[in-house]
């Protein structure tokens, strides 16, 4: 066996530690691991683990990130590798990619943990607030907003709704992230959801059944919110108002107002009350006041295409339709009825358990009327089972005598 020469061995040798050496070397697009080295205006030199030098510049610092501001040298930093080697012959590195892919590691972590982090309202439209979480932009929807942020705006109207979300730009939130997909870099945050789990407590101290005393917070086309207890809110919704049927909840109540309600739904955070089930459903006792046939004077209420809506009393109000109201045909039914007019009506049906009433104009025959008319009429012009039996027999009769007489 022959030993190799020292020029060789030390040739191997090197040879060795030159592949481990490529080997090791980081590619472009891992993140590698540094301590700080140079502070230069615009750059930071990192040395990466002792086998090179890289160099972090321009728009690659992403001095956005909280976790790059304020380094000083000998700190430990993660960056992304952008060029093996440029044109100084160092490393070119990246913060912002690796902090983009440390924000999005975040974002997943902090969402399984149901942790709340802090965000700050960038830009509104009309669905929802740009947010900025950390260093990535994010999105919370209407829905998602806590009740003192919510744009309860009357019929929808979403240049309303844009204003009110406008008034929100610039403010710092506190938001719990619900959806993350880096794929789609999509973020989707909530502020309602770290409202729920501060009122999570309290909710349990309240049930299904209980009445709360609160203030009319806000009224909308389809209901009313009040405020009650610590910091809590419900939506009495506008058919849990009162017993009759009302346009809108300002038509009873007001922005304001100290109200009684019952609970009547508990779903997470969200309560549902009722006014109307505090007081007795006088449609219970409707049969001892109205009876069908009766002769009753109403209050027109509203003006509708089909025909007049009419209060009888503060609690009962009945329908007179089109066709109870004029035996002529009508060209335009507000311009021969006004609202605040008081007539005479007749009652016609009475359905306590779905709150009917149906009403006809006094003296309108109506087309319930017409059509008993007309039925008295068929009866009289058709011949009855008996009439035709006594002319049969009457005809074989005089046929019989005929014959004898022959």
């Amino acid at each position: 066996m022959t030993n190799k020469k020292p020029a060789e061995e030390k040739e191997g040798n090197f040879k060795n530690l030159l592949q481990e050496y490529f080997k090791n070397m980081p590619k472009v697009g891992d993140v590698v691991e540094g301590k700080v080295i140079g502070l230069d205006k615009g750059q930071i030199h990192v040395d990466i683990e002792g086998m090179t030098t890289g160099v972090v510049r321009g728009p690659e610092l992403f001095s956005e990130s909280r976790e790059y501001s304020n380094l000083k040298i000998g700190d430990t930093v993660e960056a992304t590798v952008v060029d093996f080697e440029n044109e100084n012959g160092e490393m070119e590195l990246s913060f912002r990619i690796a902090g983009f892919k440390r924000a999005w590691n975040n974002m997943k972590k902090w969402m399984k943990e149901g942790l709340t982090v802090k965000a700050k309202v960038l830009a509104a439209n009309k669905g929802g607030l740009m947010i900025k979480v950390d260093a990535l932009p994010a999105f919370m929807p209407v829905s998602q907003l806590n009740p003192d942020h919510y744009p309860r705006v009357s019929g929808g109207d979403k240049n309303r709704i844009l204003d009110k979300l406008n008034e929100i730009i610039g403010h710092d939130l506190e938001v719990k992230i619900i959806d993350v997909d880096e794929d789609e870099e999509k973020l989707i945050v909530s502020e309602r959801a770290v409202w729920e789990d501060s009122q999570k407590a309290v909710l349990e101290s309240y049930k299904v059944g209980d009445t709360v005393e609160g203030e009319v917070a806000a009224l909308t086309s389809f209901g009313a919110f009040i405020k009650f207890g610590q910091g809590l809110e419900g939506l009495v919704h506008i058919s849990e108002i009162a017993w009759q049927r009302i346009d809108h909840p300002r038509d009873l109540i007001k922005v304001g107002d100290k109200i009684k309600a019952q609970i009547i739904q508990l779903d997470k955070s969200k309560i549902y009350l009722s006014i109307k089930r505090l007081v007795d459903d006088p449609w219970k006792k409707v049969k001892d006041n109205y009876k069908i046939n009766d002769k009753v004077s109403g209050k027109i209420i509203k003006v509708e295409p089909f025909g007049l809506m009419v209060a009888l009393d503060d609690d009962i109000h009945g329908l007179a339709h089109i066709s109870e109201i004029s035996d002529k045909p009508i060209a335009d039914i507000k311009t021969e009825f006004k609202v605040g007019e008081t007539k005479e009506f007749e009652i016609v049906s009475l359905e306590p358990a779905e709150h009917r009433l149906g009403l006809r104009i006094a003296g309108v025959k109506g087309k319930i009327s017409k059509k008993v008319e007309k039925a008295d009429e068929t009866e009289s012009t058709e011949t009855k089972p008996e009439e035709v039996k006594a002319t049969k027999s009457a005809k074989a009769e005089k046929k019989t005598a005929e014959v004898k007489e022959e």
